[in-house]
């Protein structure tokens, strides 16, 4: 059975370099990818304090555009309106080469997952948009939005190409002297550039809360190369999913199917920055009567970070318990390297929400001390 389930797994592009620097492979999202090479611990530590490169090709990439044709008056305003039917971000507003992150809604306002939208920087491109939606939620993802907008849209795939993460405070002088145009972008922001007479998408982003970049390459020769190229460099070490998932912790970032999913709204999640002030006023996205009901009113739960005060990590699913009464669940929940002890998120009662708020763990039926604590752990090196 074990050797059948590892038949049935897909392997990215980039499957023979994590074989050849040693890296241990795991099933995630249909794929085989690493957890670790050398180590979660000296991975993390590695990545804030130089520049650690994540294969994240298992992601979603993908190009909405107008059937219409693009580059035409209004052709961003057009495709922008369609998007906004399904997430509650104001994507117009987005100036040429601004990403956004934002949420597909279903109609009770679950969060169905979390994306980045970024609007093409080339102005023969306008009525196209660049979407990262998750691994493992991508085939819904994909059919949510042929559903919805196939009428005037259209979907094109990018999962079969390379799509690596350059992150921590030495990024930007890695990549410089291969992409100088990367290294001028600001946060949330992208540009093409060439190599080897091919075009591919830079955006300064990422998911570790440290300074970074995210290139979408072609599966070929020149796109291999820049991944070779950028690991050959002493100040980069590969990464896998394990420091993957103590970073974004530590950042205060959510991870999709555990700290948020259908069951819960973005108020209750604290993300409620994704929804602009024109979207609030204009209350015309999915769930948008429950959402707004609980910006006014507020919610009956909340996502708050957790510091465990004893040695032993609150894991997913540990109870959050106050005299002796359940308030709440963790819903993420391990060891920070860098602020080098436990930390967690997870769902709170409202009114307990306030940092420095004692509660206790049930960690294996025992009560554990923790308090509430203010997100995130470690604070953004991004560039502004």
């Amino acid at each position: 059975m074990a050797d059948q389930a590892s038949e049935n797994l897909r392997k990215t592009p980039l499957y023979d370099v994590h074989v050849e620097h040693g890296g241990k492979l795991v099933p995630f999202a249909g794929y085989e990818m690493p957890v670790q090479f050398e180590g979660v611990m000296a991975e993390h530590l590695w990545t804030r304090q130089h520049a650690g490169l994540f294969d994240v090709s298992h992601m979603g990439p993908c190009f909405l555009f107008l059937k219409e044709g693009l580059g035409g008056p209004g052709a961003h305003e057009k495709i922008s309106a369609l998007l906004e039917q399904i997430v509650p971000s104001d994507i117009a507003a987005l100036k040429p080469g601004q990403g956004r992150l934002t949420v597909l809604l279903n109609e009770e306002g679950g969060i169905l997952d979390d994306l980045i939208v970024t609007r093409m920087p080339d102005d023969d491109l306008q009525g196209m948009l660049y979407i990262v939606v998750n691994g493992a939620v991508k085939a819904e993802d994909w059919a949510l939005m042929r559903e919805k907008l196939s009428d005037q849209c259209m979907l094109q795939t990018a999962d079969d190409r390379i799509l690596v993460a350059l992150q921590g405070p030495e990024a930007a002088a890695v990549i410089e002297p291969h992409f100088p145009e990367a290294g001028e972008l600001k946060f949330m922001r992208c540009a093409h550039v060439q190599k080897d007479g091919e075009r591919f998408m830079v955006t300064r982003s990422g998911y570790t809360g440290e300074d970074g970049f995210e290139l979408l390459l072609p599966n070929n020769e020149t796109g291999l190369g820049i991944v070779k190229a950028l690991l050959a460099d002493d100040r980069v070490k590969p990464i896998g999913l394990g420091a993957r998932d103590s970073l974004r912790l530590e950042a205060g970032l959510c991870l999709y199917g555990h700290d948020m999913d259908p069951s819960r709204t973005l108020v209750e999640a604290d993300l409620q920055w994704v929804i602009q002030k024109s979207r609030r006023a204009r209350a015309d996205f999915p769930g948008a009567a429950k959402i707004t009901d609980q910006l006014t009113n507020g919610a009956a739960e909340k996502r708050v970070g957790i510091r465990p005060l004893e040695r032993a990590p609150a894991r997913e699913g540990t109870e959050i318990h106050v005299d002796g009464v359940k308030v709440g669940v963790v819903t993420s929940g391990g060891f920070g390297p860098s602020v080098e002890g436990p930390v967690a998120m997870g769902y709170i009662r409202a009114d307990l929400t306030e940092p420095g708020t004692k509660i206790d763990l049930m960690v294996r039926g025992k009560a554990r001390a923790g308090e509430v604590a203010a997100l995130p752990f470690v604070e953004p090196n991004y560039k502004r």
